[in-house]
């Protein structure tokens, strides 16, 4: 039997051994392998903790007692009305005579506009408004009176003779120009809305508290009717100095819109309200059809005040500070809290409906770590706040270390 020498036995014997540890530890690193693959490079999953805020029970709307009413706040994109029916709305229809003028004659601010020379018939229509107790602006033969005038008489004292000479100068006579009124209503999707006249006189000129609202709201977005709006009173060149009859006006962050009374219609009042909320300064639209009482004026104006001031306010604060946990990320076991990345603080109206949370953890494959954005926190009242969100310490996923 052949023998191998000494020297080689014990090179076999190595050679052996260092096969067997190779394999085991081959064998040993495909079984880590298997059993960890299925957790490499998978995205890591996440939890929420923060859906919903501290919000107190709602508080009430002082809609008034008589009448309909509507409120509406663009920058919140809300709207609700209060016996929304249709009725006379006296000279709230000046506000769309003010909207028609403008589309055929748009105007800028500190511009003049088209103007024209008072004829007969201007004269003998204002004498007819006067002696008709119904609300005008004296005018004499020949003066000379411009778009930015007329419509400042309109909207400011409510003349009711300025309103057939708008609709003269726009479309050249009151027939067209009602046309295109019901034709523009129509358009805008006021449904519950008709006109018989510019001026509002004639109680067949109807409309709704929440279509007059959004037609106040649409009409204000003009800088030119947002500065004549706001005045207290309005200078013209024969009738002089004449006082605005929109109650509160230039009181109680009150500017504008209009407001109109007759026995067929009531009282009625469309005030726009300055408010600040979350650092921007917006406009609320308050509008009450068919008050009752006194000069029909006063408790329409009343109303319209509390309507705005039981929103208004009311508010209500939330600080949600830097590092406020709000979920949590990772993979398996190994997981870390998600927090908010800034302050944020937020407002809204008790009255009006709450604030609504989403929050959004993105999905991570990698690592990430502190003041790393991994999602967003959203609020919305009206529109949307938002407020990255970052981990409260550093996270690896799994690996084969």
């Amino acid at each position: 039997m052949h023998r191998f020498p000494p020297s080689l036995r014990v090179l076999r014997g190595l050679v052996t051994r260092s096969k067997s540890k190779t394999f085991n530890a081959t064998l040993a690193t495909g079984m880590i392998f298997m059993l960890q693959s299925p957790l490499l490079h998978q995205p890591s999953t996440s939890t929420t903790s923060l859906t919903q805020l501290d919000v107190p029970a709602a508080t009430s709307i002082a809609w008034p007692h008589v009448g309909s009413a509507a409120l509406v706040i663009p920058a919140l994109g809300y709207e609700r009305s209060y016996h929304n029916e249709v009725v006379p709305i006296a000279s709230l229809t000046k506000l769309m005579t003010a909207y028609v003028t403008l589309q055929k004659l748009p105007l800028d601010p500190g511009k003049v506009g088209p103007c024209l020379r008072v004829n007969a018939g201007d004269v003998v229509n204002y004498e007819a408004d006067r002696n008709n107790g119904e609300s005008s602006a004296a005018v004499a033969l020949g003066e000379t009176l411009c778009e930015n005038q007329l419509l400042a008489g309109l909207m400011v004292h409510s003349a009711c003779n300025f309103a057939t000479m708008l609709a003269n100068l726009a479309w050249g006579g009151t027939t067209a120009f009602v046309q295109h009124m019901n034709a523009d209503a129509k358009a805008l999707g006021l449904t519950g809305t008709h006109y018989a006249d510019a001026s509002g006189v004639d109680p067949a000129s109807v409309s709704t508290a929440l279509d007059t609202g959004e037609l106040a709201s649409l009409l204000m977005e003009s800088p030119v009717i947002r500065e004549i709006a706001a005045q207290s009173s309005v200078t013209l060149p024969v009738a002089g100095t004449l006082g605005s009859y929109t109650p509160f006006i230039g009181t109680n962050n009150v500017v504008g819109v209009k407001s109109g009374r007759t026995q067929a219609a009531g009282g009625c009042d469309v005030m726009a309200m300055t408010f600040t909320l979350n650092g921007r300064t917006e406009l609320a639209y308050a509008v009450v059809l068919g008050a009752q009482g006194g000069d029909l004026l006063g408790p329409a104006g009343d109303e319209a005040l509390a309507l705005e001031k039981s929103v208004l306010l009311r508010q209500r604060s939330l600080w949600i500070p830097a590092g406020t946990v709000v979920g949590t990320l990772g993979w398996a076991n190994q997981r870390v809290n998600v927090v908010v990345k800034n302050h944020l603080r937020l407002s809204w109206f008790t009255s009006l409906p709450s604030p609504t949370v989403t929050m959004h953890i993105d999905p991570e494959t990698q690592s990430v770590t502190p003041g790393e954005v991994v999602g967003t926190l959203s609020v919305q009242v009206g529109d949307v706040r938002q407020v990255p969100l970052t981990v409260e310490r550093p996270l690896t996923p799994i690996g084969l270390g």
